[in-house]
């Protein structure tokens, strides 16, 4: 980002982007990807679309039948930045914390950031006060939006400097109360193509999490890639989908597709199969986004469910399985678009559509992107043989102030951790992940962020973390524990400690206690056999929630 172009006047963001070598090679070839250097994606997204649809049409739909038109949506995103900028004191570049649960209000507060100059850090609702304050810590936030049901734990975290203004409650202070006495419009703010827009987090493999800048040019490309040319939505489409704003694959389903079309969203609170289900029948959803292990759930669920209007189903965030596959297709005659994205790239840049799916592969690299399957050296492998799957397009990887940016990073490609194979056709075929992360029903879970909070517990000495096979969510957490000498600490309370420490779908469902961890005879930690259950001679039956 070069300094004299950009509108950020507070310049962190820019300042701990990798150094330019560290970059991988971007592609801009695809039409409609010449984007101008002046560039403001929530005037884009929203201004644009009104031009071209008008104000009348449907943006925001709620399970009660409430429906928010872009014109109610652009002047409530106007009015929440002036609140930003004239009653909180934002200026451009600073970074904001949203949290909520998945609503309009959520989706608004993230326009009305980036509308400002501002630079928006979605996290999820679950995450407790310790996962926050670090988040807040690497990204030096200032200001928090925050559901007024979910400050608790935002409050505990108890972020020094931090400027917490709620949503939705009963205070005079409330987000919504002072944005009804602002004016309106607000004027975007005129930021470069180049400046950050978002800064998503990502646990890593060492359990710290990552900062993944993202520009506002960004947040477009990954709209006029994957979801113009494979999803290829309508403006009558209603998109609705399980993942919540806090993960790039929910803020490109739920937000970013649906307004570059003009199309809606359904924003639902509660998205779990069991509801999800009924939703999608009720509001007539055409446009699907959810994990495999959602399809695999509401399978069992499909009788008496109008699905007339659905007819595009997407699934990321873990391998598809081909039964899964097949089995949704005999049931609703719907072939499941399959994808790979990364929060580091934002969303998919690996999928195929219609008559291209081929079941049992992801697919092909999506229009404007380019993959190739590696060797440890960056040397392409010859098709049939497995390697790491590299990727290049319009979006890379930028870690904040992140070393492991030159692990993602090789040779102008970005490497996704994941083992790939390309058949002769082109086709790439997921074989597993090459590290340590877990992914257990569409959430990436590192091994080592679970074990560090395990190890926070005074009675725990030692623990590992690792992922096993299983039929519904395709991993869960299996965690192995060493108490202390004298300690009588159990099951129950080490799991009541855990749901105060982590998110609930980082808590692991398998827990053993060992009287010690199987070690090589150099004392390195043999996580093989853990993830086989050889958990050591004496260890009893996991233990279940």
């Amino acid at each position: 980002m070069d300094p004299k172009t950009s509108a950020h006047v507070d310049t962190f963001a820019a300042d701990h982007l990798p150094p330019a070598d560290e970059w991988p090679d971007l592609l801009f070839d695809l039409p409609g990807l010449d984007y101008p250097d002046r560039l403001n994606c929530s005037a884009e997204l929203l201004d644009r679309t009104v031009e071209r649809f008008g104000t009348d049409r449907p943006a925001f739909r709620t399970p009660d039948g409430t429906v928010m038109t872009y014109g109610e949506l652009r002047d409530l995103v106007d009015r929440i930045a002036w609140v930003l900028t004239e009653d909180l004191g934002m200026v451009p570049g600073n970074r904001v914390l949203l949290r909520g649960p998945t609503t309009p209000t959520l989706a608004a507060c993230w326009l009305a950031v980036l509308r400002a100059g501002g630079v928006a850090v979605t996290v999820l609702a679950q995450q407790r006060a310790a996962e926050l304050a670090t988040i807040a810590s690497i990204a030096r936030i200032g200001h928090a939006l925050c559901d007024a049901r979910a400050l608790d734990d935002l409050v505990r975290a108890d972020v020094p400097g931090l400027r917490i203004t709620a949503y939705g409650g009963e205070g005079a202070d409330d987000l919504l109360r002072l944005a009804e006495d602002r004016p309106g419009p607000f004027r975007p703010v005129d930021t470069a193509a180049d400046d950050v827009a978002l800064i998503a987090f990502t646990s890593g493999t060492t359990g710290r999490p990552k900062g993944c800048m993202h520009l506002h040019r960004d947040v477009l490309a990954v709209a006029d890639t994957f979801s113009r040319h494979v999803l290829r939505p309508e403006p009558d489409d209603v998109f609705a989908g399980s993942p919540p704003l806090g993960f790039t694959f929910g803020l490109g389903g739920l937000v970013l597709f649906p307004l570059r079309a003009g199309a809606s969203a359904l924003l639902l609170e509660q998205a779990g199969p069991k509801q999800l289900l009924p939703a999608l029948a009720a509001h007539r959803v055409s446009v699907l986004f959810t994990a495999p292990t959602a399809y695999r759930v509401m399978l069992d669920h499909l009788d008496g469910q109008d699905l007339s209007a659905l007819r595009r189903c997407v699934s990321a965030g873990e391998n598809l399985p081909v039964a899964t596959w097949h089995a949704w297709h005999e049931r609703t005659g719907l072939r499941i678009i399959n994808g790979i994205g990364a929060t580091e790239l934002l969303h998919i840049f690996v999928s195929a559509a219609d008559d291209a799916i081929r079941p049992g592969t992801t697919g092909l690299p999506v229009p404007g992107w380019q993959a190739r399957v590696v060797d440890e050296d960056g040397a392409e492998v010859p098709d049939g043989q497995p390697g790491l799957l590299a990727v290049r397009g319009p979006v890379g990887c930028r870690y904040l102030a992140d070393p492991r940016q030159r692990e993602y990073v090789q040779h102008g490609w970005n490497l996704t951790g994941d083992t790939y194979v390309r058949d002769a056709d082109g086709y790439f075929r997921y074989v597993a992940r090459a590290d340590d992360m877990i992914i257990s029903s569409g959430y990436n879970i590192a091994g080592p962020e679970v074990e560090d909070a395990l190890l926070r517990h005074p009675e725990v000495a030692e623990a590992a973390v690792v992922g096993r096979p299983d039929e519904l969510r395709g991993a869960v957490v299996v965690a192995y524990v060493v108490r202390r000498e004298g300690s009588a600490l159990t099951e129950d309370a080490l799991r009541a400690f855990m749901r105060a420490e982590l998110a609930p779908h980082k808590c692991p469902r398998l827990l053993t206690f060992l009287p010690e961890l199987p070690r090589t005879a150099t004392g390195k930690l043999q996580r093989f056999r853990l993830r086989e259950g050889e958990a050591g001679a004496g260890s009893g039956p996991p233990g279940r929630e």
